[in-house]
């Protein structure tokens, strides 16, 4: 039984950790505290931890295989472990970083009674046995559960409009199309980077991870459910940002105004 979940900042991100928190205790029967960004609180050993980030590093989309652990790369892993800002545009394998996170917990913070949500600026994948590739993804549930802010931009397939104005652009003019030419130019919903509906979509995808730990059910089959895995933009906007807020039968569990 869970009964301390702890959510863990990532400054570099629009993401509110605080919000999420405030969000959430209302809805678990568990003790919620923030803390600072994970690397930051957690760091016994950085040359360890960047060398497992090196090695959970992802090669290729249709490789199994990960991890570059030249000391280019590892050198380039301490400094993204010191300055975040300066990381970007690598794929990790999500169960790699996880184990070298939850190596990185005091040994008195492993148990399962204490929940560890890192809210992280990395992307992450898990591999698909099913399609031989790697797959991004928002959250890799277990402890810690991550979450991945990138990923809640990148993971979920946008309309396929998007995608041909975003070409169409680049090719026009060299680079990404901002934000409000995106929006007009392209129907159905999604987020982009540093949406301000970063934070409010988010909430479900940690609450994912809460209740994974506390029931073992992974995800709802329901669309209009926070804890629904949704693998399109439009689904995940109106799953994470729509109404209702729960599916019936999860509503009874983590409605705010349910007595808990």
């Amino acid at each position: 039984m869970v009964d301390q979940i702890v959510l863990y900042r990532a400054p570099t991100t629009v993401a509110d950790v605080d919000a999420i928190g405030n969000w959430l205790a209302p809805r678990v029967d568990a003790a919620v505290t923030i803390r600072d960004r994970f690397l930051d609180v957690h760091h016994s050993d950085d040359d360890e931890l960047a060398e497992q980030f090196a090695k959970a590093r992802v090669k290729s989309p249709y490789d199994r295989d990960t991890g570059n652990t030249m000391l280019g790369t590892i050198r380039y892993e301490e400094r993204a472990l010191e300055s975040p800002e300066r990381a970007g545009g690598v794929l990790y394998d999500g169960v790699g970083v996880q184990r070298a996170l939850n190596g990185a917990l005091p040994p008195t913070e492993r148990d399962l009674e204490t929940l560890h949500v890192p809210v992280l600026d990395r992307v992450l994948g898990t591999w698909g046995e099913h399609d031989g590739r790697w797959h991004k993804r928002v959250n890799v549930l277990g402890q810690p559960a991550l979450v991945s802010v990138p990923g809640l931009y990148e993971a979920p397939a946008k309309p396929e409009a998007y995608y041909k104005e975003k070409q169409r652009h680049a090719l026009l003019s060299g680079d990404s199309p901002p934000r409000e030419v995106l929006e007009n130019q392209v129907e159905g919903e999604f987020l982009i980077e540093d949406d301000p509906r970063t934070t409010d979509a988010l909430k479900g995808y940690v609450l994912q991870a809460v209740h994974y730990l506390q029931t073992g059910e992974a995800f709802c089959e329901q669309e209009r459910c926070r804890l629904f895995n949704a693998h399109y933009h439009e689904d995940l906007v109106e799953a994470q940002l729509g109404e209702p807020t729960f599916c019936e039968e999860h509503a009874s569990l983590y409605d705010a105004t349910t007595s808990h």
